[in-house]
């Protein structure tokens, strides 16, 4: 039975230049992805199944309108129209919270769908079926650090952070994507720097959309307040369009430390250590 984790999706930087006429952004992104993140699980069965378990089971919409059968729908039509499959989703992260959930298991849905059926996951027709799905999908087919173009899925791939520690943090507050780009103010703040090293070139950048995401949940500033505030923090920002917020630190033992005293402060908050390749 193949598995496949469907790690957190972070954007360390977020650039929106532009509103398109086909409904999208022009971005300019740096995709990164933590080491937790959600599972997946495909097997052959004779009749389909979806089961979802894990923390966040609830949250998950029905499964004729769910990302991970939209994959598996997809992938069969393309490369097995006559399988059955049960798939079980083990579910850790927060939806509609910026870290790329429903991207992250429905790309982890094909990876493991690839596996089972002996497709190369470079094959382009996988690809195109990732961004079919969704303008993260690619990237998380990929699991690696990129820079994001376009939609986000013109990819180039970067160096990462080398499971550098890093602590990422939701209000509990699910944030819809549409309202938030449909805040954004379409004032184009320049480009994402192409030189330096990938966290040089976060650290010079910005998430343009945590003003607008501000608007839509202010609970946002205060968990970016508090994690600018802790010892040992390199960079704090906002991933995506929110809520989840994230920090890097120098070191384990600041990360933790962190964890600790923002789990104390704010209870109701969902955190979660990790590192980020």
């Amino acid at each position: 039975m193949p598995t496949e984790i469907a790690p957190a999706k972070l954007n360390l930087a977020l650039h929106v230049r532009a509103r398109r006429n086909d409904g999208y952004h022009e971005l300019e992104t740096l995709f990164v992805f933590a080491r937790d993140g959600d599972r997946v699980a495909v097997d052959a069965a004779e009749r389909p199944s979806f089961t979802v378990t894990g923390p966040f089971a609830a949250a998950v919409g029905p499964a004729c309108d769910n990302l991970v059968m939209r994959a598996e729908h997809a992938f069969r039509q393309a490369f097995a129209p006559d399988a059955c499959h049960a798939i079980t989703l083990d579910k850790h992260l927060p939806v509609a919270s910026g870290i790329g959930g429903g991207s992250a298991d429905a790309a982890a849905t094909l990876r493991a769908l690839a596996r089972l059926h002996n497709v190369p996951v470079e094959t382009p027709r996988l690809m195109t079926i990732a961004a079919d799905l969704g303008a993260d999908v690619p990237a998380c087919l990929l699991g690696r650090a990129t820079f994001g173009r376009g939609r986000g899925d013109a990819l180039t791939r970067i160096d990462g952070l080398g499971d550098m520690p890093a602590l990422l943090v939701n209000p509990n507050v699910a944030v819809s994507t549409a309202a938030v780009f449909a805040r954004w103010d379409g004032v184009d703040r320049g480009a994402l720097s192409e030189t330096g090293t990938t966290l040089a070139r976060a650290m010079a950048g910005r998430n343009d959309l945590q003003p607008p995401a501000e608007a839509v949940a202010p609970v946002i500033r205060d968990v970016l307040a508090r994690l600018a505030g802790c010892d040992g923090v390199v960079l704090a920002r906002m991933s995506g369009s929110g809520a989840t917020c994230f920090a890097l630190f120098e070191d384990v033992a600041g990360r933790d430390s962190a964890a600790s005293l923002i789990a104390s402060a704010a209870p109701g908050w969902w955190c979660c250590s990790t590192t980020i390749g």
